[in-house]
């Protein structure tokens, strides 16, 4: 009979479904318990009102819940993680703590300094791939060495998977729950999140396992059409489950099992692939980060570690114009305001607002990742790394940087009728669709008769792009010799 007791300690994996750390932990002990910590290291560096919390909040309720259905129950507490868990551990007596595996350089320096402490204890700590499907080494080039390039990557990828299947099977965890610690007859509610020092309030979007499968459902239905409408930001085109991923309260072999059989099908139409696709991009920035921790510093490519970005006051100034969303570009503004106000923005705009602060202002992509870092509901350092240096021209596979996206060509192409910027923008609302992606090209009369003064109800541009666009190119002439240029390279604007 197994004598052994088991902890398992939640992280960014807040379901109580299709769980590898916990169905091992359910498989291999005659008793578990089950953590959550409000760790104090992080929280520290959080706004009080911060969103995220809403959304841990409301989840861990839904993993509580759906863990005492199984005949378990959620231990939350408050104070550093390790501590915490070390503590606990020793107080339940348990011989083994089991994790699901994180990637991010400060996560994986903790969970060592866990093992150190619980070993020298007598006790052990597990870790499990979860929130990826191939982690680390797992896919690798014929010779040996890891992807630095997205579309081998994939393909190496959806081979991978073709070989070995069964990386999609759920864990089932029904079928071991019968050793779930029961909950105390007097166990205490979860505490509030005025308890530790944040605003309570309603979640920015539906949480916990039933709010990711409600948002998954109705995605589905309108998958077909994800490869067309992912683009344009007025339309509800996209799955709006990032966070979800994120914070792991659904399961990415759900997702992929379920996206692989609508490509198969071909009941997905042709946004199933495209949306694969896009989570073979989460596999990809996990493994790159994994593989090069430096890039939660400095460059991808240590040749574009000589580019030197603006750092003087004016670029203080253009920084704090582009969080606030008044640069006078409106698409890059509507954005930060969607940001700002609801912790989400569109990828399409993610891509857009990042090329501008970086190769229209010129100021470092280390700024704007931590400002995302700040506001994201969904954020993830990998991801959020990933997409800010492809921006910057910095990171694997990135927009090379000759390539410079036009501001207003982007929002002429992809807001096409204004939509979007009038939603966040409601000063420019009665501009028609031609004024609106370039405010300060129109006559002071036409705009006078619609309300707007430049200045006054929307700002003046703070650059002129044409000359912004050139100065990038002067910026990156210190790795022209690194990274050469094509002949027939275009260097004109998307």
């Amino acid at each position: 009979m197994n004598t052994s007791k088991s902890l398992v300690w939640f992280r960014r994996d807040l379901r109580a479904f299709d769980h590898a750390a916990l169905y091992q932990a359910l498989s291999s002990s005659r008793e578990v318990h089950c953590v959550f910590v409000y760790d104090t290291d992080i929280l520290q560096h959080l706004p009080r009102d911060d969103r995220r919390l809403r959304f841990i909040h409301a989840s861990l309720a839904s993993l509580d819940a759906g863990l005492r259905q199984l005949g378990g129950y959620l231990i939350v507490r408050h104070g550093s993680a390790p501590d915490e868990v070390l503590s606990l551990a020793e107080e339940l007596g348990v011989d083994t703590v089991h994790a699901s595996t994180d990637y991010e350089p400060a996560a994986i320096a903790r969970d060592a300094l866990v093992a150190e402490r619980l070993g020298a204890a007598g006790r052990t700590f597990e870790s499990h791939k979860d929130q990826v499907i191939f982690e680390k080494d797992e896919v690798l080039t014929l010779a040996g060495g890891a992807f630095s390039v997205f579309t081998p990557y994939k393909n190496a990828w959806l081979k991978r998977l073709a070989a070995r299947p069964d990386t999609l099977a759920a864990y089932p965890i029904d079928a071991v729950a019968h050793v779930f610690a029961a909950p105390p007859s007097s166990s205490p509610a979860l505490p509030a999140l005025e308890d530790i020092g944040f605003m309570s309030g309603e979640p920015p979007l539906p949480a916990g396992m039933e709010g990711a499968e409600e948002l998954f459902e109705a995605f589905v239905d309108d998958m077909g059409d994800y490869g067309r409408a992912r683009d344009f930001p007025a339309e509800d085109g996209t799955s709006r489950l990032s966070a979800h991923l994120r914070f792991g309260t659904t399961s990415v072999r759900h997702l992929v099992r379920t996206a692989q059989q609508l490509v198969l099908s071909g009941a997905g139409g042709t946004g199933a692939p495209v949306w694969l696709s896009e989570l073979i991009w989460r596999d990809f920035y996990a493994m790159v980060l994994y593989r090069n921790p430096h890039v939660a510093e400095r460059s991808f490519k240590p040749a574009f570690d000589a580019v030197q970005w603006d750092g003087d006051a004016q670029a203080d100034d253009l920084f704090a114009a582009w969080c606030e969303g008044r640069t006078g570009y409106p698409l890059v503004d509507a954005a930060m305001h969607q940001l700002n106000e609801t912790g989400f923005m569109h990828n399409r705009l993610r891509m857009v607002t990042a090329s501008f602060l970086t190769k229209d202002l010129g100021v470092d992509w280390r700024r704007g990742e931590r400002y995302f870092a700040l506001k994201l509901n969904d954020y993830d350092m990998a991801s959020n790394n990933g997409g800010w240096q492809w921006a910057a021209s910095t990171g694997c596979d990135a927009q090379p940087w000759f390539r410079i996206f036009n501001p207003v060509t982007q929002s002429q192409r992809f807001d096409a009728r204004g939509e979007f910027i009038r939603r966040y923008l409601p000063q420019l609302a009665k501009l028609d669709t031609k004024q609106i992606h370039a405010p300060w090209l129109v006559k002071v009369e036409a705009l006078a008769e619609r309300g707007v003064v430049l200045g006054r109800d929307y700002p003046e541009p703070v650059v002129d792009h044409d000359k912004a666009r050139r100065r990038t190119l002067e910026r990156f002439a210190v790795v022209k010799k690194v990274v050469p240029v094509a002949d027939d390279a275009d260097d004109g604007d998307d």
